[in-house]
């Protein structure tokens, strides 16, 4: 992508309604556009990230065995009074008619809308376990939406629903999600605690929410130190293994670890007082195991071994990929911008030519930028017509892991410059050099 040809909407100054660095930087790099409260449009930038995110997410969602179906924003109240929350949910759900006058909801989740899709089809204990999700917009409507896409009301969120015959069953099918979520946010970066936590308007008695620790977090959480050297669970991970991901479970649940709303200050109290950790924390998901809460109103039922009637377990799994986009941010800037991860980053290598116009800094960016993209790297290349230092400052503003910079003097020399965003490392290499700096992009396990 050449910059010259490219919708970035720099802002310079820093836009006063923004009141942590994630919305800060978000909106001065031209990420996201404000259109009213909480509510946002994703510009170039902002959805290439958005998309990555949503990539790994759903990679690890189908490396655990899950199913991708998409349902639509808008949902029948039909469905929330069958099973008793539609009343219940409160104002965070918009309420709306259509033209028939039929009371109908923008979904803030999907509970009701999956049971309903699986007791239509699923009839027997033969075709289960079943886990489906879908990654699609949400809406809720905070009283206060704040901190940007970190508190909107309108949200892309990952949701996953789990359906099997027994208890036990369903315990197996939260510890699948439980080790995929370790392994989701280690590959975004992130050092992700699951903390026991609160089942609020979901319900059920089993849930956990997995915690990023921010400064700008939202309320208060406390756990042991040890939870920060826990190793993630490998890529190869046998999802079907009953001890092995209740042994994943048990080991990332053996320490103290819990949200404000669970505190239990004499169980925190006796942990060794160097390895209490009391901090912000950021929610980056949650799950829940709410055993028959939805099936059992809604006559979602199958025909067990024995041929009677057997009431469907379910959970249900979320993560915000749109807040894991400030989430990010928050844990990864400097004074100079956001350093993403090299997954999620929006492009991977950025070529900066200094001197456009100049017969040799133009034709070697032109090598760069294309031989590289032929490697199957993401590119962006700054061809615009501006000073070094806004190309400078514009390269480390929205995080590129990479910079190729190309100037006179150093091609003078065959020379081009290496900037790594993280650390702010330079070296100066040929122009090959540069080329076989990178042998070409792969996947990641």
């Amino acid at each position: 992508m050449r910059l010259s040809r490219y919708f970035l909407p720099i802002l310079r100054d820093t836009p006063k309604e923004a009141e942590i660095v994630s919305h800060r930087l978000m909106l001065r790099a031209g990420m996201i556009r404000q259109q009213s409260a909480g509510i946002y449009s994703w510009l170039p930038l902002g959805l290439r990230v958005l998309d990555k995110i949503s990539a790994v997410v759903r990679e690890e969602q189908n490396r655990a065995g899950a199913i991708e179906i998409l349902m639509p924003t808008i949902q029948s109240a039909d469905l929330w009074r069958e099973s008793g929350r539609y009343d219940a949910y409160g104002k965070e759900m918009l309420r709306i008619k259509d033209r028939h006058d039929r009371d109908m909801l923008y979904g803030p989740t999907n509970e009701e809308m999956v049971t309903e899709i699986v007791r239509s089809y699923v009839k027997s204990y033969k075709d289960l376990p079943l886990n489906l999700y879908h990654i699609q917009w949400k809406f809720r409507d905070e009283v206060r939406p704040r901190f940007g896409v970190m508190r909107g009301r309108e949200f892309l969120m990952k949701d996953a629903y789990s359906f099997d015959l027994d208890k036990e069953a369903a315990r197996h099918a939260y510890n699948r999600m439980f080790t995929a979520y370790l392994r989701t946010f280690t590959r975004l970066g992130l050092k992700a605690i699951p903390m026991r936590a609160d089942t609020g308007p979901i319900g059920g008695d089993l849930s956990h929410e997995f915690i990023v620790l921010a400064s700008t977090g939202e309320s208060e959480v406390f756990c042991h130190s040890d939870y920060l050297t826990f190793d993630t669970p490998a890529a190869d991970t046998d999802f079907d293994s009953v001890p092995g991901l209740q042994g994943i479970f048990d080991k990332w649940t053996s320490l103290y670890a819990a949200t404000e709303e669970m505190h239990d200050k004499a169980a925190f109290e006796a942990i060794p007082e160097d390895k209490r950790v009391s901090a912000r924390g950021i929610e980056v998901g949650h799950i829940f195991y709410f055993g028959t809460k939805y099936s059992e109103p809604m006559g979602a039922s199958v025909t067990g071994p024995d041929g009677q009637q057997v009431l469907l377990h379910g959970g249900s799994y979320g993560i915000g990929p749109s807040r894991l986009v400030a989430a990010l941010i928050e844990a990864g800037h400097d004074e100079g911008g956001i350093v993403w991860p090299d997954e999620i980053a929006p492009f991977d290598i950025a070529v900066l030519n200094l001197k456009v116009g100049d017969a040799a800094t133009d034709a070697a960016s032109e090598q760069l930028y294309k031989g590289l993209a032929a490697k199957g790297y993401d590119m962006v290349y700054d061809d615009r017509d501006e000073r070094p230092g806004g190309k400078f400052a514009t390269a480390d503003l929205i995080g590129i892991p990479w910079q190729i910079i190309v100037g006179p003097k150093g091609l003078a020399e065959g020379k081009v410059e290496l900037k790594r965003r993280a650390g702010g490392e330079r070296e100066l290499v040929s122009l090959e050099a540069a080329l076989a700096r990178f042998p070409g992009k792969g996947t990641n396990a």
